[in-house]
C-alpha cells in the first residue's frame, strides 16, 4: 500500500494497494548521506590479518553511488578488474541526531534495508573513498524493514546462486547502538542518512584463487527479517 508524505516527517497510508509484480522498486531512500564502517565483524577482520579495531573505522561513500534493487551495477571502465562484494546490514537514520547515548540510540532509526558495498579493491588501494564510490556501488533494498532485532540478524551473500558469505550480525565488533553513539558524538546524523554496518567474512579479495566480479554475475545479500538485494552486473561499455 502506497503512502503519502514524508517517512522522515508527516506521512499517511493511501487507499490504493500496489503488487509488488507491478512496480519497479528504487533504492528505498535518498540518503543524506552514506556513512560506512570497516573491519566491524571478528571474522572479516581476521581473514585480512588485522587486528581487531578498538574503535569504528569510518569512511564515507558518495551519494551518487546510489542505486536499488534489480538495478544493474556497473564495473567501471577505469578499474574494471577488482570489483568486489561486500554484503551489509544498513540502518536508515530516521530524525536528527547529535550526542546521542547508547541507551537511546535506537529511537533514531527509522529501520534496516540490505546493503552492498561494492568496492574496486585495486582503486581503494590508492583511494578508499574512490575505490568505493564508482557509479552504481551503493545498492540499497529490497526496503525498509521498521520491526527487527539489529542484534542477530543471518546475513548470507550469494553470487550466481553461490553462498559466499553466512555470518550473523552478533558477530559485529560495534553494533548498532554503539555506531550511532560514536557517529553523532561528532558528525550530525540527518534524517535519511545511511549507516552500512560493515561486511562479514567471505568476499572476494580474501579468497584463495580471489574471485571478483563480472558481467552478467548476479549478487544477492539477503537478511532475515528484511528480505533480499538483488543485482546484475553490466560493463560500462555495455550502457553506452
Amino acid at each position: 500500500m502506497p503512502i503519502a508524505g514524508d517517512i522522515f516527517g508527516r506521512w499517511k497510508r493511501g487507499r490504493r494497494r500496489l503488487k509488488l509484480e507491478n512496480v519497479r522498486l528504487l533504492a528505498p531512500c535518498q540518503p543524506a548521506n552514506i556513512w560506512a564502517i570497516g573491519l566491524n565483524y571478528k571474522a572479516h577482520a581476521l581473514e585480512g590479518g588485522h587486528e581487531i579495531p578498538s574503535t569504528p573505522l569510518v569512511f564515507v561513500k558518495a551519494t551518487t553511488a546510489l542505486t536499488g534493487p534489480d538495478h544493474p551495477i556497473i564495473i567501471p571502465s577505469a578499474a574494471p578488474n577488482e570489483v568486489d562484494y561486500e554484503g551489509e546490514l544498513v540502518m536508515v537514520i530516521g530524525r536528527r541526531c547529535r550526542n546521542v547515548t547508547e541507551a537511546h540510540a535506537l529511537e533514531y532509526v527509522l529501520g534496516y534495508t540490505c546493503g552492498n558495498d561494492v568496492s574496486a579493491r585495486d582503486a581503494q588501494r590508492q583511494s578508499l573513498v574512490r575505490g568505493k564510490s564508482f557509479d552504481t556501488f551503493a545498492p540499497l533494498g529490497p526496503w525498509i524493514e521498521t520491526e527487527l532485532d539489529p542484534a542477530s540478524c543471518q546475513i548470507r551473500t550469494r553470487l550466481n546462486g553461490e553462498t559466499m558469505q553466512n555470518s550473523n550480525t552478533n558477530d559485529l565488533i560495534f553494533n548498532v547502538q554503539q555506531l550511532i553513539r560514536y557517529l553523532s558524538s561528532s558528525i550530525t546524523l540527518m534524517p535519511g542518512s545511511v549507516i552500512m554496518t560493515g561486511t562479514p567474512s567471505g568476499v572476494g579479495s580474501r579468497r584463495k584463487p580471489p574471485v571478483f566480479l563480472k558481467a552478467d554475475d548476479v549478487i544477492e545479500v539477503e537478511i532475515a527479517g528484511i528480505g533480499t538485494l538483488r543485482n546484475s552486473l553490466l560493463n560500462e561499455t555495455q550502457t553506452a
